[in-house]
């Protein structure tokens, strides 16, 4: 009794310690990077090196899973108190360092007060015991999306928090692990590779984990009755994809296909960049297709519904494949950066398109051209997007990002020749692979390669108000109504994947894939 008392003891001062701290200390308030698209988001102080995360799921996918966040990180300034990004669950407890700490909340952030003050340099371990509610989220707020048969995530832009504590913002990448304990009938799948399975009782718990820094907005887990179909990819390359266990074989015809693009693109801009590859096939109707790290998200629709040509389908897995390099092992310094993600992934959407039976690329850039004052006027230019809708952080995912920022990669070839451009392209993603990289950034390199300056080039081209010139194009001009809005479908926001013009409307085609240009994928 007498050492149970002291450990009491102990416990109430440490407790009233950490409190007495607390108090002195301003009232919790968000906080944030200062990313102009979302001010609250991503947190000073520290840099994540890896994440730890444990789920419990217990095979209704309508309840909140049990979790264990643990993340490891630096602090890079004194630290009193430190923020996470987190909401939608409930914590039931801190631990900073192996002790006990206060908590509180502060809008979607998690507010923590260690029972001691942290010096720059100093190791942080953050351990957190709460829950991850995937109700309420198939509205298009992100996090965990409810499938037929379980569940998988959808983080982009801002949504990760919504399922787990972190720092939430694509500049700081760090190591994953993942275990999930699920009933022993289902099969769970997530980023990275598998390095263990353990069956305990009626559950198995699967453990996966990433041998490169990811962002939290890329973070996969899969939980459900679904089939996991190997093959192999160029130098050996494992590839895996996951689909529902009923629809295995009707889509094998597209799936035996990532190889042969994965192959195509490393002929562009040079080796995958990650451990393996695969495609991840959703019973649900997202309204978007997803570049998850390693396991690109789709939805069943996609391919059973049967509203589009082949060659169509085929452009969008290259879409989210292409984004493996460009937005996954580059990520974007900001969001405002958003322009060099999908601007690529749509220029090797629109050239593989070409190659494989779909419109040609130059005439999409010329209609592009057209739209572009338009979008411009609607969504802001490419590097300047305007903020997101309230409650709508995916409404950042608008024409101009897509075709009006393929657009511009078109104009920099037309300007500097087909040959530094493809230097470019190889150069950008081997020089800033696993890591994060700005428009900046991309505007040194490309002036490197090019042998000039071409810092007024890109100015005018991401910055501008208005299109400028097109490069060897002195007849394109842009429509003479210019229509800020996004085009035969739905209006911004409304999902991420927009079906390109050349592509015809279908009765049966997903409600996702409905607007003029094309895009895809966080």
């Amino acid at each position: 009794m007498l050492l149970t008392s002291r450990r009491l003891r102990a416990a109430l001062l440490a407790a009233a310690s950490a409190t007495l701290v607390a108090a002195a200390l301003p009232a919790p308030r968000p906080l944030g990077v200062g990313d102009r698209l979302f001010p609250t988001l991503g947190n000073p102080g520290y840099d994540v090196r890896s994440y730890d995360i444990g789920f419990d799921y217990s095979g209704d996918n309508k309840k909140p899973l049990t979790a264990t966040t643990t993340v490891d990180a630096t602090a890079t300034s004194p630290l009193d108190r430190f923020n996470l990004d987190f909401t939608h669950g409930t914590v039931r407890s801190v631990r900073v360092n192996g002790a006990p700490a206060a908590f509180a909340t502060a809008g979607e952030d998690l507010v923590v007060t260690p029972k001691a003050p942290l010096a720059a340099g100093d190791p942080l371990r953050v351990t957190v015991r709460h829950t991850s509610d995937p109700t309420g989220n198939n509205s298009g707020t992100g996090g965990w999306i409810r499938t037929s048969d379980g569940l998988v995530m959808a983080n982009q832009a801002d949504a990760a928090h919504r399922v787990f504590p972190c720092d939430d913002h694509p500049d700081d990448k760090a190591y994953f692990t993942f275990h999930v304990t699920a009933p022993k009938k289902l099969t769970v799948v997530a980023g990275g590779e598998q390095v263990s399975r353990t069956a305990q009782g009626p559950d198995t718990t699967w453990t996966y984990r990433t041998r490169h820094p990811m962002a939290t907005e890329l973070a996969q887990v899969s939980v459900g009755d679904s089939a996991v179909l190997r093959r192999t990819g160029p130098h050996g390359l494992p590839v895996r994809d996951v689909v529902p266990a009923a629809d295995a074989k009707r889509l094998e015809p597209w799936l035996k296909k990532t190889p042969g693009m994965i192959e195509w693109m490393e002929k562009r801009v040079g080796r995958y960049p990650f451990e393996d590859y695969g495609v991840l096939v959703a019973g649900a109707d997202t309204g978007f297709e997803l570049e998850t790290q390693t396991l690109s998200l789709f939805e069943r629709n996609m391919f059973t519904d049967g509203g589009y040509p082949a060659w169509y389908v085929d452009s969008v897995l290259v879409h989210e494949l292409s984004h493996q390099w460009f937005g996954d092992s580059v990520s974007p310094h900001r969001w405002s950066d958003l322009w060099l993600n999908e601007g690529h992934a749509t220029w090797y959407e629109g050239t593989y398109a070409e190659e494989h039976g779909g419109p040609s690329f130059e005439s999409r850039m010329r209609e592009a051209y057209a739209q572009s004052d338009g979008w411009r006027t609607a969504g802001g230019p490419p590097a300047r997007p305007k903020a997101p809708e309230p409650g709508q952080a995916i409404s950042i995912f608008r024409p101009v990002v897509y075709d009006g920022s393929a657009l511009v990669l078109y104009a920099l070839r037309q300007e500097v020749g087909a040959a530094a451009f493809s230097r470019i392209e190889r150069d950008w993603v081997r020089e800033h692979r696993d890591a994060s990289a700005s428009t900046a950034d991309f505007t040194a390199l490309a002036s490197r390669d090019a042998g000039r300056d071409l810092t007024s080039f890109f100015h005018t081209w991401l910055y501008g108000a208005k299109t400028p010139p097109m490069p060897g194009h002195p007849d394109w001009r842009p429509a003479p109504t210019a229509h800020p809005a996004q085009g035969p479908g739905k209006p911004a926001g409304a999902g991420k994947r927009q079906r390109p013009a050349a592509v015809p409307a279908a009765p049966t085609a997903p409600a996702g894939h409905a607007a003029a240009p094309t895009g895809g994928g966080a």
